[in-house]
């Protein structure tokens, strides 16, 4: 091994020996020394940050300030100032003026995680700073010159969002003159025992108890799982073990006790050739669809049989008495129990808040309102529940529902959840 590449993996402490981590590390190093844009991308928890500080220190700039910025974090209504400042009264809040990160961070390093939360307007004057290194005060008509070097990272496929019109594709082309790769977890298998043991003896030292020891057949139940939530979701494993297993000599059966649900429903529902770690159709946003389906199918088949009372009273009494028996058991069968287990089964996690009155129309003989599906209703019951869950940690209650943290903040704020 390159003995820089072994000096880089024990300062910013990456454990793991797979090609492909090797191959990332390598292309960091090689692109640390010039002022170019990089774009790190990689599933959540694979440690895209890390990599920015790598950058960040290997750089002539390691003597000016980094900054790392969750752009999903802050709300779409202040990123703009948070970025690049504000003058006084430019806004209601605005009450003296304000440097941005910009102007703050002059001759360093900005790394922007979750590059694809911001929106289109920020993003045309982030394309600005790039190209020209000038930006503009929110309220201001003055133009100001920064020297700032940019790191993008995300775990979403913005080639894809730039066809939706969901991301700049100038601005894409732009941030990824140089694209690192940081691979899941699941993609180096080989380092899962390394990383289990670093861990184990980290939270050793941190809790004062002996450290945890893998068996031939723990190791190999660990290489099993997907790891969906990569580096992170393993740290939190091997800290959960740490303190609750009385066995320090863990098993087989002891890890496959101890993890969580394989989530292979959410990887099935994913559409053909997305990849597992980026932004897809979420489980949630499947059902939801799914539901509408059903809903819109009993709509029309409300519509025909209204339509064929309505024929059939002005065809006669005899054709009535022939057809309402059918009608009926279509009807009934629309309200039947038998729709029950399409609705709530186990593997489409189904919130307890769905009812089936909230799905089915109403299919009555009247012409009465058609009801509608809140999602409101389950939307806001879904995001108080993942706060409860969390104890009010908007991060990790923002993963759980599978949105990100500037999201959940303004649900927040529409639903008086706080």
């Amino acid at each position: 091994m390159d003995p820089e590449i072994l000096s880089i993996k024990n300062r910013f402490e990456i454990v793991g020996n797979s090609p492909v981590l090797l191959r990332a590390i390598e292309t960091a190093k090689k692109v640390a020394p010039t002022d170019m844009t990089v774009l790190i991308v990689g599933e959540s928890g694979v440690g895209k940050e890390a990599f920015s500080k790598i950058i960040h220190s290997l750089s002539k700039r390691k003597h000016g300030k980094f900054i790392a910025i969750n752009c999903g974090a802050i709300p779409s209504g202040t990123i703009d100032s948070e970025l690049f400042g504000h003058e006084k009264g430019s806004f209601t809040s605005a009450h003296e003026a304000r440097k941005g990160y910009f102007e703050t961070v002059d001759g360093g390093t900005i790394f922007l995680d979750e590059i694809g939360e911001l929106p289109l307007e920020t993003q045309s004057r982030l394309l600005r700073v790039l190209e020209s290194g000038e930006f503009i005060k929110v309220g201001s008509s003055k133009t100001q010159k920064t020297d700032v070097r940019v790191i993008a990272a995300t775990n979403k496929e913005l080639y894809r969002h730039t066809q939706e019109g969901k991301f700049r594709d100038d601005l894409y082309y732009r941030l990824s003159t140089v694209t690192i790769k940081i691979p899941a977890l699941r993609e180096r298998k080989e380092d899962i025992g390394l990383l289990f043991t670093k861990f184990a003896n980290d939270f050793s030292y941190k809790y004062r108890v002996p450290s945890l020891e893998l068996t031939r057949e723990a190791e190999e139940q660990l290489n099993k799982f997907s790891w969906p939530g990569n580096i992170r979701q393993l740290k939190n494993f091997v800290e959960q073990l740490s303190v609750l297993e009385q066995e320090r000599k863990l098993t087989g059966a002891a890890i496959e006790n101890n993890l969580p649900e394989e989530p292979s429903q959410q990887i099935a529902l994913r559409p053909q050739g997305q990849s597992a770690g980026f932004d897809g159709f979420s489980e949630r946003e499947i059902l939801y669809k799914f539901l509408f389906e059903i809903k819109k199918d009993l709509s029309e088949m409300k519509a025909t049989m209204h339509e064929l009372a309505k024929n059939v009273n002005e065809t006669g009494r005899e054709i009535n008495d022939n057809i309402s028996p059918l009608k009926h058991r279509l009807l009934k069968a629309a309200h039947s129990n038998e729709n029950e287990p399409l609705l709530h089964q186990e593997e489409y996690a189904v919130p307890s808040s769905f009812r089936e009155e909230e799905v089915l129309v109403d299919s009555s003989e009247d012409d009465e309102p058609e009801e509608v599906l809140s999602l409101q209703v389950v939307e806001k019951d879904m995001i108080r529940k993942a706060l409860q869950k969390f104890k009010g940690k908007r991060k990790p209650a923002a993963d759980e529902l599978g949105i990100s943290e500037r999201t959940l903040y303004r649900k927040i704020k529409e639903y008086d959840l706080e």
